[in-house]
């Protein structure tokens, strides 16, 4: 009984932990003779040190998914908002259509809207800021 229980212990001091934290085999010095409590006190520490680095790796585990958490927080506020500054001008035109279409497809490239919900404010902000004989050739020159 107490073999198997030995043999089972050596095992499992062979085999180690699975896991990152305990690969190998931590050597323990002692000026006592090697016996049963030096096995005793082998698994002790063993256990203890297995602890304390998977408490170790938890924490780091946490600390990256924190920092990540942080960042993506980050970039969501970024991405959420901007800033477009747009001059209205007034300008005489053979071609209302044409020039709205270009003017659209200015601010669409250099603010480099891509949300539909940055593409409807902006043609919101054409529609509100022209007269309404221009709604029309507006909404047919919005790319």
């Amino acid at each position: 009984m107490k073999t198997c229980r030995k043999h089972k212990k050596h095992q499992l001091q062979q085999r180690g932990c699975r896991a990152l934290c305990c690969s190998c085999r931590i050597s323990v010095s002692s000026s006592e003779e090697a016996g049963s409590s030096n096995s005793d006190q082998y698994a002790s520490i063993s256990s203890l040190a297995h602890a304390m680095v998977q408490e170790r790796l938890d924490e780091m585990i946490r600390e990256r998914q924190e920092a990540r958490h942080l960042e993506r927080r980050r970039q969501q506020r970024r991405e959420g908002t901007k800033f477009i500054v747009m001059v209205a001008m007034e300008k005489c035109s053979y071609d209302p259509r044409e020039d709205f279409e270009v003017s659209m497809v200015e601010m669409i490239v250099e603010n480099r809207l891509e949300n539909p919900k940055d593409l409807r404010s902006l043609l919101n902000y054409y529609v509100s800021m022209n007269s309404e004989e221009y709604h029309g050739l507006i909404l047919e020159g919005f790319p």
